[in-house]
Order: structure tokens, then C-alpha cells, then sequence
């Protein structure tokens, strides 16, 4: 049963008798906000520092403190969709923010999506945007490429990242190629380590080119089993939600059902507990229960894509 509280300044309520140690440290102080603040703050972007999250991070950190040298390592970041990739990257390029000087903004680590096909003009002028530059309409690919290296090297860009590089598969055969070469060429001339982010599709891309292969070093985030790392992190979830009592996730049996129902995903298992949360704070639950997973709106990602297709004329 949940602990009577009592209302306190500002709409939130502190309640007698209860430290509240199944929670983080830092999530302690939010249980005592109102329901509206503590479902603001479930639905908020939260970082999990699993193990393997944690290794990719101390790799980015090698390749970043790499000593210049002609040939640069480089990395390949391969993982099923909506497995955690793009926020471990975004985790890194915040450990790392942009630092302004008098007269130019450094940039140690740039982020840059690939575009939805293999072009280099549209690289370059994704590479700009990010940048913050402004770009002439129609300008050549000679152009693009000269002021984005020219920038690159002014902002002191010691790291750039390419996430969903297996859109370079959309393109056709020489496409491909001239963006591949493209990349090779950027990795030769600005001498800094290139970070490749994507499914199984972007290895495949960057094997069709036995120089940059030889050059990525894969690493690959795989779907969750019923590991202990994974009754870790199912823990470290409940830990992470201001509720007021303790949710018990990390049992064999759990951790199995919300694995199966979730297909393994880290980014499809926080929607399905972020929603599971939020529904124990609107019924007075205050924790993650199988009763209140069993009412979660929730579906996983086959079962949206029968629905999907069950709705196709």
C-alpha cells in the first residue's frame, strides 16, 4: 500500500517514513514533485550506462585522444534498430560539447546523419548544416567539398561521426562507390578517426570497399537476452523512475517476459517501461507491477507492422 502524503509548498508532497533507497540517488528528490512534474520526468530522455554502452563510450574515448598519424583507426557501430546506437553517440558528443573562442566555435566531435541516398553533394551539405554554415543554393560539388573541409579544419573537428550509414545501400552501384571514395578521401585528408553508425546494412556497404574495410573496426551492439547484464539493466530502469514504491524487474521470469514482449531492443524495452511507469503513477500503483504491464499500451514491433498491414487496402 502506498504511504498517506501530505501536500507541501509548490504542489508537491513529502511523505512520512520513506527514504525511498530502491531509487537512484538522483531520483530520490523527484518523488516528492506532484504527479504531473514526476510523469514529466518519466518521460524525459534518461541515459542507462549498461556495460557494453559503456565500452563503446571507452573506444570513442581511444580513437579520440588517437595521436595524429597518416592512416587513422576507425569504427563501426552495428546494432539492430532502435538498440541504443545513436544515443550512446549522442552520450559521447555531449561529453564532449562545442567550446566558443573569440573568434570561431571548436568542435571536437561532429555528428552528421547520412542522407537518405549515397551523394556526396548531399553529404557535404549535411556536413555544413551541422556545422551552423550557411550554404549557397546550387553550388558545385568541388565547392561544398573545399568549404566543408576548409571548416572542418578551422572548428578543430578531431572526430566525425556518420549515423545511419547503411542508407548508403539506397543508392545504385557507382553511386555508392563515389561516396565510399568519397569517405575514404575525407578519412586520408583531414587525418582524423571516421565513426561509421549503423544496422548490419552499413557493413555491408563498407565491404564493398576492401580499403575502407580494412580500415572500420566493427563493434556491434546485440539484441538483449536473459543474461545477468540484462536483470542488471531491467534494475537499473526501475531504479531510474521516481515511483514510490519498488518495482521488481530484474526476476528470470520478468526479465524473460519483457524481453519477448519489448523483441530484445533496448530503445522498444524504455517505451514499453517509460508507459508502464507513467500508468503506475495515474492509478495510484506507484511501481512497475506484472498487473499494471499486463494494462500498458503497448506493442511490439511485429505486431505494429501486422496491424499496419492488416489496415493496407
Amino acid at each position: 500500500m502506498t504511504p498517506r502524503s501530505r501536500p507541501t509548498a509548490g504542489g508537491s508532497t513529502a511523505l512520512p517514513g520513506t527514504d525511498f533507497g530502491h531509487l537512484t540517488e538522483s531520483t530520490r528528490p523527484l518523488v516528492e514533485l506532484d504527479d504531473a512534474a514526476r510523469i514529466r520526468s518519466i518521460r524525459s530522455e534518461r541515459w542507462i550506462g549498461y556495460p557494453q554502452a559503456r565500452s563503446v563510450l571507452g573506444h570513442l574515448e581511444t580513437l579520440l585522444s588517437w595521436p595524429d598519424r597518416q592512416r587513422m583507426p576507425n569504427l563501426l557501430l552495428l546494432g539492430s534498430t532502435n538498440n541504443g546506437k545513436s544515443m550512446i553517440i549522442e552520450k559521447f558528443r555531449r561529453t564532449h560539447p562545442p567550446t566558443s573562442l573569440s573568434d570561431r566555435e571548436q568542435i571536437p566531435v561532429l555528428c552528421v546523419q547520412m542522407p537518405p541516398e549515397p551523394s556526396p553533394s548531399r553529404f557535404y551539405l549535411a556536413v555544413l548544416a551541422a556545422l551552423g554554415t550557411p550554404i549557397r543554393p546550387h553550388s558545385r560539388v568541388p565547392d561544398l567539398e573545399r568549404q566543408a573541409l576548409m571548416l572542418l579544419r578551422a572548428t578543430k573537428v578531431r572526430m566525425l561521426i556518420v549515423d545511419e550509414l547503411h542508407n548508403v545501400l539506397a543508392g545504385r552501384d557507382n553511386a555508392r562507390r563515389e561516396f565510399l571514395n568519397m569517405l575514404r578521401f575525407l578519412g586520408n585528408d583531414l587525418r582524423i578517426p571516421l565513426v561509421g553508425v549503423g544496422t548490419r546494412d552499413a557493413y555491408l556497404a563498407i565491404r564493398t570497399d576492401p580499403q575502407l574495410e580494412n580500415r572500420f573496426a566493427p563493434m556491434t551492439l546485440p539484441t538483449w537476452t536473459n543474461t545477468p547484464q540484462a536483470r542488471s539493466l531491467m534494475a537499473s530502469f526501475a531504479a531510474s523512475y521516481p515511483l514510490r514504491q519498488p518495482s521488481h524487474l530484474a526476476s528470470p521470469e520478468m526479465t524473460d517476459y519483457l524481453l519477448t514482449r519489448c523483441e530484445g531492443t533496448i530503445g522498444e524495452l524504455s517505451t514499453l517501461l517509460t508507459s508502464a511507469a507513467v500508468l503506475a503513477v495515474d492509478t495510484g500503483a506507484e511501481a512497475i507491477t506484472p498487473g499494471v504491464l499486463e494494462r500498458t499500451e503497448y506493442l511490439g514491433p511485429t505486431e505494429r507492422r501486422r496491424q499496419f498491414e492488416r489496415h493496407l487496402p
